[in-house]
């Protein structure tokens, strides 16, 4: 089983990630940010995956720490869970509509970090939450992760239907770039022979 679990104490948060990327779609989330909670839930229901996590942290200055902080500890979680990494699909694209919002996500576990995040909200709140913090997680998680991430919202009047289909697009992606492809046998996904 491919699974991990991470904590990660700083001076402003406390982050415990749990994730098992075989079992399906389980697990909890609470970062004591509802509508955060609320976009994480996308990624564990719509990419099958197993996922618990619990983030305390210093809401009363600012939503930054946790929302960062869960980005980077799920992608260290990711990056322990995947092993080796042979036999994976590696790269994956997904689609992920949501009424009258459009989002595209293209993944590549490629072993480098990098983010290109293309996301103009109609608002800069979703509800109390400020969506420029969604750059701050993806920004986390892929540097973490060490992955290659592009982001880009391609239609939108609503912004919390805008973020949605971000990370149902993102989820999407990550479902399918994790699973395992037996037809390339048990080699590692790239002509290097390392990710």
């Amino acid at each position: 089983m491919r699974t991990a679990k991470i904590s990660r104490k700083t001076g402003e948060t406390l982050v415990e990630v749990t994730i098992n990327l075989d079992s399906g779609s389980s697990g909890c989330i609470d970062t004591g940010l509802p509508f955060f909670d609320h976009m994480l839930d996308q990624i564990r229901k719509h990419g099958n995956l197993d996922v618990q996590i619990v983030a305390k942290g210093d809401l009363q200055v600012d939503p930054h720490h946790t929302v960062e902080d869960v980005g980077i500890t799920l992608g260290q979680a990711l990056k322990k869970a995947l092993g080796d990494m042979k036999s994976i699909k590696r790269f994956a694209a997904a689609y992920a509509p949501l009424d009258e919002a459009l989002s595209r996500s293209v993944l590549d576990i490629s072993g480098r970090p990098g983010l290109e995040f293309r996301c103009k909200w109609k608002r800069g709140m979703a509800g109390n939450f400020d969506l420029d913090l969604i750059h701050e997680f993806f920004q986390g998680f892929v540097n973490h992760a060490f992955v290659t991430l592009h982001i880009d919202n391609l239609a939108g009047e609503n912004a919390h239907h805008q973020c949605e289909s971000v990370f149902k697009s993102f989820a999407l992606a990550l479902k399918t770039s994790i699973q395992i492809d037996r037809s390339i046998g048990s080699d590692i996904p790239s002509t290097k022979g390392v990710l």
